[in-house]
């Protein structure tokens, strides 16, 4: 049975037209965060694409104790809900404990629970009683069948708006691999699946004190996913990526969004048609 999650202004529900999730991996300022917000969904706008910003206030799992976490969350909510309600997008961020919740939830329409922390079931049953939705990352440790456990989580919580996203899987030392059929598995559940197609191309903790990444195959795996069945794509925008102070290492550059967008919406298009 598909179960659609309705957020913003449209549905998202397996078998619609492609849906994007993209933004700055933190904020970095107020000032970036809305110009990032507002040249993404122009893109996303003229291509027609359903589109959702994202972007974290904290960023709890850096791998050194000197990298930038972001603004915290009173600040940061308040950039987002700047955003929002200035450029017209829902907003999607991350929330690491119970307690963030609720304030994140009067702001956000998404709210994300991290890979690492998709087992929590304190923070999953927390956002499940909250107004958002949820998107559910797979851990880099987690099979996409025992993803099955975090869903029901937060259905027993009475929250059915649910997104799982794939990441990727701890293959070795400082490596990720996507296997496709887990998209499958997980879409089989009823829910949107979504491709995070550049946390997916991260080295972790590959040079030393940060995430090195691939963002050469970032296409590469982001049709890979569509061809595959993803309803969504996650991926991490930035305009400078060298300059970014998160995961620059693995994000897509500002300029190569809306022609990679629209290759996908193409691919997604064609996809649909062929089921």
């Amino acid at each position: 049975m598909k179960r659609p999650v309705r957020i913003g202004g449209f549905s998202l529900v397996q078998g619609s037209p492609l849906f994007l999730i993209a933004g700055p991996c933190v904020i970095e300022s107020e000032s970036h965060a809305l110009m990032m917000a507002r040249r993404l969904s122009a893109s996303a706008r003229r291509l027609g694409i359903p589109y959702i910003f994202k972007a974290s206030f904290d960023k709890a799992n850096r791998t050194s104790a000197t990298s930038y976490r972001g603004p915290g969350l009173e600040r940061g909510l308040q950039v987002l809900a700047r955003i929002r309600k200035e450029v017209g997008v829902p907003v999607l961020t991350d929330v690491h404990d119970a307690g963030q919740v609720a304030a994140a939830a009067e702001v956000c329409d998404v709210l994300q629970v991290p890979a690492f922390l998709c087992r929590q079931t304190d923070l999953l049953e927390a956002a499940g009683r909250s107004r958002a939705a949820v998107n559910i990352k797979k851990g880099q440790f987690m099979s996409p069948w025992d993803m099955r456990n975090a869903v029901e989580k937060i259905e027993k919580a009475g929250n059915r708006r649910i997104l799982i996203t794939e990441r990727g899987t701890t293959f070795g030392y400082n490596n990720l691999v996507v296997d496709m059929r887990g998209l499958a598995v997980m879409r089989a559940w009823g829910y949107p699946v979504v491709l995070d197609c550049t946390h997916a191309l991260q080295l972790p903790g590959g040079e030393g004190g940060r995430s090195g990444g691939q963002p050469q195959f970032i296409e590469t795996l982001a049709r890979a996913g569509v061809a595959a069945g993803a309803d969504g794509v996650f991926m991490e925008v930035h305009d400078h990526p060298e300059k970014a102070l998160s995961d620059g290492a693995s994000s897509l550059g500002l300029r190569s969004f809306a022609p990679l967008a629209g290759r996908l919406r193409d691919l997604g298009n064609f996809v649909r048609k062929m089921r």
